[in-house]
């Protein structure tokens, strides 16, 4: 099925070159990055992740976030996410192929990574990490595949394919889980060092990860001849209405244990994130930013007329999406840095290269979607119209 990527419009091929020369300039800069070295990027010895790792955190929520079509679709029943479980799926698979691209280029010496396969160490979270997002990309190339094969030929899927779609929902579950275990298994770091970092990994998931799905839809719908269906959409965004409800409650639970507490350790890293400390400011705008869209967007969400608009629903969704992406981005990875334990502040700016190569991974990630949605939508014409 795949030469039915090759067929399009010319708006289609147009993106395709464009992302793929995003890409390129990327590929450009992460070549200059693998000769000099890390030294490119605005990481320092303090602030020793930053915008690559970030960008890996919260695209293991996207990918997380399709348990929330397969769960209601095949434990439950509900026809209505039919038409779009596999939108899911290869949604999933497009963003674990970003987060492994990110853990590369945050490597440094891409050779690093062979060290966890050849000296596997069982008590790293790391090496959990690693097994759990590849066989959620493996699960999720071989169900979205099969499945669309299956349709295609309007034969039912075979049986083995559904202890593997059973398996995805726990195997999703997992991967965000492990990741928050990465930040909430450092002692080290007070901001990161909370029981419930991996409940709010899951709940800021489960509201990106469907409002860009649902983004996709509406896009689809306009340009795409494709039409996901109004029940979905809608039972869609109140799956998103209800998940950043209960982010923003994790976040403001937070806040309190931190002030009322009133232990400096705590205190200081949310003061950093939406005060500055010491006259370092350099989050808060978009710290501020990410709450004012958190909560328009709730608002938007959960007033029904608002809601039911495509126009309306698609702003709140894009609120969504961003909100989060600097909530759960830099707003958490680089605030766990600063300041030190040692209660230094080195700030941290990412650099053009490092700007750059980002955009090439996610656009080497939006050019693989792209492709996967382009031969759903290829098959679903032809099923529509034999």
């Amino acid at each position: 099925m795949l030469e039915k990527s090759l067929k399009g419009s010319r708006g289609y091929w147009i993106w395709i070159i464009f992302l793929l020369i995003v890409a390129a300039i990327g590929f450009f800069f992460y070549l200059r990055q693998l000769d000099y070295g890390l030294g490119v990027t605005g990481m320092s010895r303090d602030v020793s992740w930053g915008l690559y790792i970030a960008q890996f955190t919260f695209l293991v929520g996207i990918a997380a976030s399709a348990v929330m079509l397969v769960l209601p679709y095949y434990l439950h029943d509900y026809k209505a996410f039919g038409k779009i479980t596999v939108l899911g799926e290869f949604l999933a698979v497009a963003a674990v192929i970003m987060c492994v691209l990110f853990v590369f280029v945050d490597l440094g010496q891409p050779s690093r990574v062979m060290n966890v396969l050849l000296h596997p160490s069982p008590t790293s979270i790391l090496f959990w990490d690693m097994i759990v997002l590849s066989g959620y990309l493996l699960i999720n190339i071989f169900t979205g595949w099969v499945i669309l094969t299956c349709n295609r030929k309007e034969v039912p899927p075979p049986g083995w394919v559904k202890p593997l779609i059973y398996l995805s929902i726990p195997w999703a579950i997992s991967i965000h889980t492990v990741t928050a275990f990465i930040y909430a298994g450092l002692p080290g770091r007070s901001f990161w060092l909370t029981a419930i970092m991996a409940p709010r990994f899951l709940a800021s998931a489960f509201a990106s990860g469907p409002a860009l799905l649902i983004i996709f839809c509406l896009i689809l719908k306009r340009y795409g001849r494709f039409d996901a269906g109004e029940k979905a959409i809608q039972a869609l965004s109140k799956i998103v209405a209800y998940a950043l409800a209960t982010s923003i409650f994790f976040v403001l639970v937070e806040l309190f244990t931190a002030f009322y507490s009133q232990i400096p350790e705590q205190a200081q890293h949310f003061l950093y994130l939406f005060t500055g400390l010491e006259g370092h400011t350099k989050l808060v705008p978009w710290m501020w930013t990410s709450a004012v869209l958190a909560f328009a967007a709730l608002g938007m969400l959960i007033i029904p007329p608002i809601r039911r608009n495509d126009g309306w629903l698609a702003v709140a969704c894009v609120f969504v999406f961003v909100s989060l992406w600097i909530e759960k981005g830099l707003g958490l990875v680089v605030t766990g840095f600063i300041p030190s334990p040692l209660e230094t502040i080195t700030e941290y700016v990412p650099t053009g290269a490092e700007i750059a190569i980002t955009l090439g991974v996610w656009a080497i990630g939006f050019m693989i979607l792209t492709i996967l949605y382009r031969i759903f939508i290829t098959v679903h014409d032809e099923k529509e119209n034999p």
